[in-house]
């Protein structure tokens, strides 16, 4: 790899990319190429916009898809607390859809908050089967206080919220893995109480 360019990411056991694709740490230089992406998407109204000041500042949070040297995909490992990490703006190129790259990308940032010591990793989705086919499970709203604080308060369909909670414990799991998925239907019960929530699994 030539010097300078920013190192690969290994992506989650279990999980290869196709041929031609690779998983890198986001950099200023391509906040522009990141706004692009996630502007084209919103007219599907499953992302929240970004302003290109917000994604330079906050560049070195996200993995990127890159295929050659075209940014295809983009997602956000956003910290919610000392322990708490939410996947955001998670978009792949219409043109490149299909082929798996989402979950990659997403067990790269589960493996990227396991490194950085985070103990739950979190989602806002209109879409939930693609994370709970990881691991994730649905979970009431208040369930994540700490998104609820960040966001949420502000947000001007905070009462009438249309999107799934999910979440997933990182601590002794890989996203994607069957442990995952056991690990995170137990958190998903809590002790000795009874609990409507939802708990879906492959």
């Amino acid at each position: 790899m030539s010097q300078g360019l920013p190192t690969p990411l290994p992506v989650a056991t279990g999980r290869q990319l196709p041929d031609g694709y690779r998983i890198e740490r986001g950099t200023p230089d391509q906040a522009a190429a990141m706004h692009a992406l996630i502007t084209t998407d919103l007219d599907a109204g499953h992302l929240l916009p970004r302003s290109l000041d917000d994604l330079a500042r906050h560049a070195a949070r996200f993995l990127v898809l890159m295929s050659g040297d075209a940014l295809i995909g983009c997602a956000e490992l956003a910290p919610l607390s000392g322990t708490v990490a939410e996947v955001r703006s998670l978009v792949i190129d219409a043109g490149h859809r299909g082929k798996r790259l989402g979950p990659a990308l997403i067990e790269a940032l589960g493996s990227t908050a396991r490194r950085e010591q985070f103990g739950t990793l979190c989602a806002f989705t209109h879409e939930p089967t693609h994370f709970v086919r990881l691991g994730f499970t649905i979970v009431p709203h208040t369930w994540l206080p700490e998104k609820i604080a960040t966001d949420c308060y502000a947000c001007p369909k905070f009462r009438v919220c249309g999107q799934y909670a999910v979440a997933l414990p990182l601590r002794g799991s890989a996203v994607g893995s069957m442990t995952a998925v056991r690990t995170s239907r137990r958190a998903a019960q809590p002790h000795g109480t009874k609990t409507s929530v939802l708990v879906l699994h492959r």
